[in-house]
This record gives structure tokens, C-alpha cells and sequence, in this order.
């Protein structure tokens, strides 16, 4: 019966080796009818279960390897499960006590395994000072390995550490030049350094960085059957070039700018964005020109088309510096007689010597670890709507109930935005106010390309577009930047802000 068990083992981990994940599964459940307690087997089947993308059931077969055998390479596997199920802080501890039980003399663990396993946990539960002491231990175990340099240059740019992080980040790419997430993330540390022409061809690896709406990492850019223009010569009588809506509203606010640009180069240029922009992008570049057309993302004819370009490509292609930043604002506007109609609406609601003053609190959820970080609890605006001197606004579609105004926050703010449909509605209600105040979302990059006043409620080491403990930004001349001195601390922002209100500084920026 021995030598039938170990037969069948020898076949699961072959089978494990060769990729063949079923068959694992297949001769680890056969061992386990003959020795049921059997911590190898159990621990075999559990990361077949992982291979085979169902954490869940990976855990619970590891877990009962290690009630059996307390092994090192089972808790290190049980931090890479745990990993998986989002379980950071369970999985931070698992990889620190297979360190422990290592450090007794265990000969079947690669220390530097687990302690990068260690530092995955800590990075993606936010620990980054942590995260970046325990990849320097890596780096010390093993000097060319690759991950550990580039999530450490990772780390540092989280941080705050940028020049630390881009000297990381090109060690890493010295180990692995065509390594398209040290890439990215070169591409974003340089960028928040305001080192944007040596940023953009990083920035064109971004894809690697992104999310999708499932959490699904490693985004495939657009792959069209015609080239990419990034800023060679063009034949503006006769090359047509379509733009390509990416990441978010926001996003697409921020760089429509380039649009004009474009039509100076082409003969036409098509955009495929989300139908809520159609309105106020066609009536900003499409009112007074023939070479502007929206289009519709999900029926596309490419044979209408020479040239393609992602949106946050253009500013590459335009060899944008920070000193070239297209800086015509407005280049979007509201529809004068709905942006008329509010205001008639707001002036029949207070004295005209108020202030009337806009308030976005949270963002979307398309990346929920980066929401969750920028957007605020819906009960901290209290501390702004308590301040009795203006007419407050609201400009917050909720994406879910828990950012939804309270009740006994309605009888502070006007809220209006569920006769919003679209953009072109928002920017009417935006062009009647007289300050916008809101946390880096759509509205932010709308109010600021309308020329409004801006405060934007900035978070700790937040989006490279507003590099680095700055107050204003070349995006957005009528921008002010409030940035979060410690991490998650909001109240300190808003205690800020307030102070602001009260001298009046809402008059100007």
C-alpha cells in the first residue's frame, strides 16, 4: 500500500510540474483515499487548487496540511493563498512565522521565497516602509532578483521616495530591460517628478499597472489592425486618426484637451469614449468643426480610420514637457441657457452674497483600492456643510449607498444630481458656481477644464498628475491643491479648508 501512495504521489507532483493541473488534483485526492492525513498530499492538493484559480479551496487544504506539519513551505503557501483571497495583514503573519519556523534550520526553504512572499503581503496592504525593508532583504539573499528591486522601487514611490524609486525601478530594468510593470511604474514616478519627456515612453507600458473592473491585473492595451501615430508627420488633407477612450471619466476630461491639437495634424479625428461625455466633447469640439466625430466604443468601422492613438498617449506624441502642457482653459463649456436655467434655480434659494460652492466627495469604484484611498466617508463633509456662509451643492452621483448624503445632511446641501444624465448636465449645474470643492474625481478635471475654481482635496502621495506636496498645478491654472499631510488624515485637510472659507479666500485662487 506504501509503495501505491508513493507511486501516486511521484504521478501528482509530476503532473504539478508539468503544468497539468487536473491530473494533480486527480493523483492527490488518490493519495489521500489511502493516507487521508497525509500533510504532503494535502498541501499538493492545495496548491493544485490555487494553479486551478479557486483560493478558497486552496486554503482549506493547506490549512489542513498545517495542523498536520507546522512545514515552512506550507505556511509560505498558505501566505500566497491568502494573498490571493485579499487576506494581506493573514498573510503578512503566515510568511513571518514560516520565517520563524526557517530560522530553526528547515533545509527545504528558499528564505528569500518567503520573505518575498512577506513583502507582496505588506506592499498590497499599504505597508509600504515595511514592504520596502523586507524586499531589501530579499535583494541581500538573492542581488538579481527582479521583482523584489522592481516592487521596491514600487514601494518607494508610494512613499513618496522618488528619486530612490526611479534608481530602483532602472536597476530592475537592468535585470529585465523589456519588463513592461517596472515600465509603468517608471513611467508614473517620473512623471510625478514632472520629468514628463522622459516619462511618456515608460507611461506607454501603463497597461501593465491597470486594473480591471473585476480586479483582473495585466491589461492588454488596444491592438488594432492599422499603427499607432505617436507624432511622426502627417498628411493633414487626407490621414484620419481615432482616439481611443481609456481608464477613466476623468482621465478622458483631463486629455481631451489634446482633441484640438489633433485636428490640426488629421484631416478628421474620430474619438470612441463613454456615451456620458458625447454631449459636452461634441459641443466643445464638434460645435465648430467638421473634423470632429463621436463615436460610439462599441461600433467602431477601423476601415474609416489610417491612424489610432490611446487618449493618454497624445501627450507623447505631442512631446509634452512641463513647460508645453496645452493650458488653454476653458476648453470645455457648458450649453448657455441650461447653465442659465440653475443658475435661476440657485438664486431663487439665498442671499446672492453667499457663496455657491459645489462638493464631490467620493470617486467611482472602477479601482477600489485607489477609491478608497481618495474618496472621503460621506459623514466627514459635515465639517464643510456645517459652515453656515455659502449655498452648498451637491455634485456627487453615489455610487453605492454608503456614499450617499445622509439624511440629516439634506437639509444642509442641494442636491440636484439625479436630474443629471450626463456630463453636458453637470457642466450647466458647475458653470453656476462660484468654487467647486472635491476629493481627485470627474469633477475635479471637469470644473477645472471649465475654468472654475478648484479646491481639490488631495490624498497622501495621490496621483501623479499633481506631483508632490504642491499647492497648484499646470493642468488647471484656477486649481488649489489641499494634500493630506499623513495618510487617511482628512480631518486636518478639511480643517483647512475651512479656515480658508472663513477668510474669504473663496473669492480667488
Amino acid at each position: 500500500m506504501q509503495d501505491d501512495f508513493q507511486s501516486m504521489y511521484k504521478q501528482a507532483a509530476e503532473c504539478y510540474n508539468a503544468g497539468q493541473w487536473q491530473g494533480a488534483v486527480f493523483w492527490s485526492e488518490r493519495c489521500l483515499s489511502i493516507e487521508s492525513d497525509n500533510a504532503e498530499a494535502l498541501h499538493l492538493r492545495g496548491i493544485a487548487a490555487l494553479a486551478l484559480d479557486d483560493p478558497k479551496d486552496a486554503q482549506r487544504w493547506v490549512l489542513k496540511a498545517i495542523e498536520r506539519s507546522p512545514n515552512p513551505v506550507f505556511l509560505n503557501s498558505l501566505s500566497v493563498i491568502q494573498t490571493h483571497l485579499g487576506a494581506f495583514a493573514r498573510a503578512a503573519e503566515s510568511a513571518r512565522t514560516a520565517l520563524d519556523i526557517a530560522m530553526q534550520g528547515h533545509p527545504d526553504i528558499d528564505k528569500s521565497v518567503v520573505l518575498y512572499n512577506l513583502g507582496r503581503a505588506l506592499q498590497l496592504d499599504l505597508r509600504f516602509a515595511e514592504a520596502a525593508e523586507v524586499y531589501r532583504e530579499v535583494i541581500d539573499f538573492s542581488p538579481r532578483h527582479f521583482q523584489a528591486h522592481s516592487n521596491l522601487g514600487a514601494s518607494l514611490k508610494s512613499l513618496g521616495h522618488l528619486d530612490a524609486a526611479v534608481e530602483q525601478l532602472h536597476r530592475a530594468l537592468s535585470i529585465q530591460p523589456a519588463n513592461p510593470e517596472a515600465q509603468g511604474n517608471l513611467g508614473h514616478a517620473l512623471l510625478t517628478l514632472g520629468r514628463y519627456r522622459d516619462a511618456w515612453p515608460h507611461f506607454e507600458h501603463r497597461w501593465s499597472t491597470f486594473q480591471d473592473e473585476s480586479g483582473n491585473r495585466n491589461v492588454n492595451p488596444p491592438n488594432l489592425p492599422m499603427p499607432q501615430w505617436k507624432g511622426e508627420s502627417t498628411r493633414a488633407d487626407r490621414d484620419r486618426l481615432l482616439i481611443l477612450h481609456e481608464q477613466g471619466l476623468g482621465d478622458t476630461l483631463h486629455f481631451c484637451r489634446y482633441i484640438p491639437m489633433a485636428m490640426e495634424r488629421f484631416s478628421q479625428v474620430g474619438f470612441a469614449g463613454p456615451e456620458p461625455l458625447r454631449r459636452l466633447l461634441s459641443r466643445a469640439f464638434g460645435s465648430t468643426s467638421s473634423k470632429f466625430v463621436y463615436l460610439d466604443a462599441t461600433r467602431v468601422d477601423l476601415r474609416q480610420w489610417d491612424m489610432y492613438s490611446p487618449l493618454l498617449s497624445l501627450p507623447m506624441a505631442f512631446d509634452t514637457d512641463a513647460d508645453s502642457i496645452p493650458a488653454a482653459i476653458p476648453y470645455l463649456h457648458a450649453e448657455p441657457r441650461a447653465a442659465q436655467r440653475w443658475s435661476k434655480r440657485l438664486a431663487g434659494l439665498h442671499n446672492p452674497a453667499r457663496p455657491r460652492i459645489g462638493l464631490a466627495w467620493a470617486g467611482g469604484g472602477l479601482v477600489p483600492e485607489v477609491d478608497a484611498r481618495r474618496s472621503m466617508p460621506v459623514e466627514m463633509i459635515d465639517a464643510l456643510i456645517a459652515w453656515p456662509h455659502a449655498l452648498w451643492i451637491s455634485l456627487q452621483k453615489p455610487a453605492n449607498d454608503e456614499k450617499r448624503l445622509q439624511r440629516r445632511q439634506r437639509v444642509h446641501i442641494v442636491d440636484w444630481m439625479n436630474e443629471m444624465n450626463d456630463f453636458a448636465d453637470t457642466a450647466a449645474l458647475v458653470a453656476s458656481l462660484d468654487l467647486v470643492i472635491c476629493v481627485d474625481t470627474s469633477i475635479a478635471h471637469l470644473a477645472g477644464a471649465m475654468g472654475k475654481r478648484v479646491w481639490l482635496l488631495n490624498r497622501y502621495q495621490g496621483c501623479w498628475r499633481w506631483m508632490r506636496d504642491r499647492e497648484d498645478t499646470p493642468w488647471y491654472p484656477n486649481m488649489r491643491i489641499f494634500n493630506q499631510k499623513e495618510r487617511g488624515d482628512w480631518n486636518e485637510v478639511l480643517a483647512r479648508v475651512v479656515a480658508e472659507l472663513e477668510r474669504g479666500a473663496w473669492r480667488s485662487s
